[in-house]
């Protein structure tokens, strides 16, 4: 990695890039510090220290929920118009073939940003509304006021992370997401310097959750990167007087094909009970669902790592299409060794598909319950979880990678000059 970083500084087009990028997230960091008018932020931390659900956006937000800034709700938004599209495509033949189309992905790159700053708006909208009792002069002048703050900072956000991806390097809203949960590290390495310094916690306590993490990290690692390859052999074709095909590829199926996906899936979806039922502390029905709602319970752990493990299954089918590998195989000559083309290929492809889809299921549920594991263990009330780590590590990865496709196409550019 510090090979690539250095080769690819050397290189003053990339270089341009790299700081271009860095120049960005500046600009997003600064824009965390800018406060929405009319809200008071003391309730908005005091609440954050009573619900996971804000505490998990406000590590996303890299803090900005806590502040209640312009970026509070960070890029959540443009993520859910981006899955509701992908679950569209599914089910509308329009969106179907706009897909399969270069220009059709540019129409629906359009509709995503409609989508997200409709989204933003209702989302806004609805958390002024649930955080009334942080604003200092409710009204309806206010709370508009905050919505649309919020919904401006969200597609201000959206614009960044485009920009980033046109002209600078990895995926910008993937980026902007690692640089907001990067910058909460320097917080919780001093809360940890404090737990010992009180004498909170030992320094073989903190050995054993710098292990942990160290060994999530290599597995997190591992199972991005793990595939299965099938083989796929194309026959020769003779067209004219020349040859074609009769090469040896594969496959590549992912072990983690959802990514994160289904634990933000799950978290929002157990979460939102108990969140509304935050704001009526005297109400017995809310009490109850709070109750049974509650982060540290052990039925709520085996809840939310079945519905991981569901919405890996769910959002795989959606995503990855055996028939379609299959059709596609057939369409031009090759066959998997062993099997007929068309449907025993299909069949197959879907068999091996589901084993490494429960494998990569069992991986994102192991990770999502993670962080009350290590707080039982650790003693350590630090919240950065497994789902943290996947997204800064996936995010890295997929930077690197990008960084070595410059790297290699610029080779084979001063090659062929």
């Amino acid at each position: 990695m510090v090979e690539v970083i250095r080769n690819a500084w050397k290189l003053a087009d990339i270089r341009r890039k790299i700081l271009f990028t860095l120049a960005m997230l500046v600009v997003f960091r600064i824009g965390v510090h800018i406060p929405v008018p009319g809200i008071d932020t003391q309730v908005i931390a005091d609440l954050i220290a009573k619900g996971q659900l804000l505490g998990f956006f406000d590590v996303i937000s890299g803090g900005a929920f806590k502040k209640f800034s312009i970026f509070a709700m960070s890029i959540t938004p443009y993520i859910n118009a981006s899955i509701i599209m992908q679950l569209l495509t599914v089910v509308v033949p329009y969106l179907e073939r706009l897909a399969k189309e270069p220009d059709g992905r540019k129409q629906m790159a359009q509709y995503i940003r409609y989508g997200t700053v409709i989204l933003g708006f209702i989302q806004a909208i609805g958390i002024s509304l649930g955080l009334r009792q942080a604003i200092v002069r409710p009204g309806l002048a206010s709370t508009m006021i905050i919505a649309l703050s919020l919904t401006a900072g969200t597609a201000f956000l959206m614009w960044l992370g485009e920009l980033i991806t046109e002209k600078g390097v990895g995926n910008g809203i993937s980026l902007i997401i690692f640089a907001g949960i990067v910058s909460r590290v320097p917080a919780g390495i001093v809360t940890i310097f404090e737990y010992l310094k009180t004498g909170t916690a030992s320094f073989l306590v903190v050995f054993l959750f710098l292990v942990i993490a160290l060994l999530v990290m290599a597995g997190i690692i591992a199972i991005q990167e793990g595939q299965r390859r099938i083989p796929v052999q194309y026959a020769k074709r003779v067209v004219g007087r020349k040859v074609y095909g009769g090469q040896s590829t594969h496959i590549p199926l992912k072990v983690n094909q959802a990514g994160v996906i289904p634990i933000i899936f799950a978290i929002s979806l157990l979460m939102f009970p108990g969140t509304i039922a935050a704001w009526f502390p005297h109400n017995k029905f809310a009490m109850a669902v709070t109750r049974i709602f509650d982060f540290n319970a052990w039925w709520y752990q085996l809840m939310y790592a079945l519905l991981i493990m569901f919405f890996t299954y769910f959002y795989t089918a959606i995503t990855f299409n055996p028939v379609d590998v299959a059709d596609n195989i057939k369409k031009y000559g090759g066959f998997i060794p062993g099997l007929r083309p068309g449907r025993p290929t299909a069949e197959y492809i879907e068999k091996i598909a589901g084993r490494i889809t429960f494998a990569g299921a069992v991986f994102l549920a192991g990770i999502a319950v993670l962080p009350s594991l290590l707080i039982s263990l650790t003693a350590l009330p630090v919240y950065y979880g497994g789902t943290s780590l996947l997204i800064v590590v996936g995010v890295a990865l997929d930077t690197m990678k990008q960084l070595e496709a410059n790297l290699l196409m610029r080779h084979y550019q001063g090659f062929l000059k």
